[in-house]
């Protein structure tokens, strides 16, 4: 039985690990082709170990488990000459481009907003924002040309929406990632293109599984640990939960992809187990 992408070729950044990888294989088992991006290195101002080489040939061997067609590319989204050769080389290979799912992202090191440094202001905001836009001006000029529509996936964030302590980087970047949305969303809906976001709680990946992220939430213990941190993640929501899993994103990723939300756009989607609503 065919897939709901059956046909289909996405483009997935942050594709190594977490999210990302969830979402090449989620879309895979739906019959979508993958095209993953990945930096696959270190940024200094990040306080957690990032992705590998090795995270990115692992997302390789699961999608082709699938009997699926994947194309890896290790690139930083800050690099825009990067992202328009991907997408040439996407479309040359495949044919062309459905599915665009912007997902990297990161985390600098947490601070007061007027003690974060340059490098923590401006590697969060060229990451987790401006790679947005470069990816954009990379894929939407070879989607318009090829005249089928499709649909573009931002991760924003529960932050998008709202603000919090230590978070002004982050947030100022995701907010910024859910605007970027809406004015996408008048200027591709000609082209039936859509485009939307998902607004996420915490999502159970490297990024918050790290002891940076447990002592930021835990600074009242000398050496927190994950189940420590589950206790302020879970009041955070209205749902008994501490977080959600990386699928749990990836299933809306695929629903928004699909033509079962053929006529969804400019929308934020929550998948926040009820954070937004306290």
């Amino acid at each position: 039985m065919a897939g709901r992408l059956q046909g289909k070729v996405a483009i997935i950044t942050g594709a190594a690990r977490g999210q990302g990888r969830s979402h090449a294989v989620r879309l895979a088992e739906e019959g979508a082709d993958i095209v993953a991006v990945d930096i696959c290195a270190q940024i200094d101002s990040v306080a957690y170990p990032m992705a590998t080489p090795e995270d990115l040939e692992e997302t390789v061997r699961l999608v082709e488990e699938l009997d699926r067609r994947i194309v890896a590319h290790r690139a930083d989204v800050r690099d825009g000459a990067a992202l328009q050769r991907i997408s040439a080389a996407a479309v040359a290979e495949f044919g062309g481009i459905d599915i665009v799912v912007g997902n990297q992202g990161i985390f600098s090191k947490a601070a007061l907003t007027w003690e974060l440094s340059d490098a923590q202001w401006h590697d969060t905001l060229d990451v987790n924002l401006t790679g947005y836009f470069e990816l954009v001006r990379a894929v939407v000029p070879a989607m318009i040309d090829a005249g089928r529509g499709g649909s573009i996936i931002f991760t924003s964030s529960l932050l998008g929406t709202k603000g919090a302590w230590h978070m002004s980087h982050y947030a100022a970047a995701k907010h910024g990632v859910l605007g970027l949305m809406q004015c996408l969303a008048h200027e591709l809906a000609p082209h039936m293109i859509r485009v939307n976001t998902i607004n996420p709680t915490m999502v159970f990946t490297p990024m918050i599984d790290n002891e940076s992220a447990f002592r930021l939430f835990r600074p009242d213990l000398e050496a927190p640990t994950l189940a420590d941190f589950a206790v302020p993640s879970q009041a955070g929501n209205l749902l008994p939960i501490p977080w959600v899993d990386a699928v749990d994103i990836s299933n809306a990723v695929v629903w928004l992809a699909s033509d079962e939300a053929r006529y969804v756009t400019g929308v934020a989607l929550p998948i926040d187990a009820g954070a937004g609503a306290k």
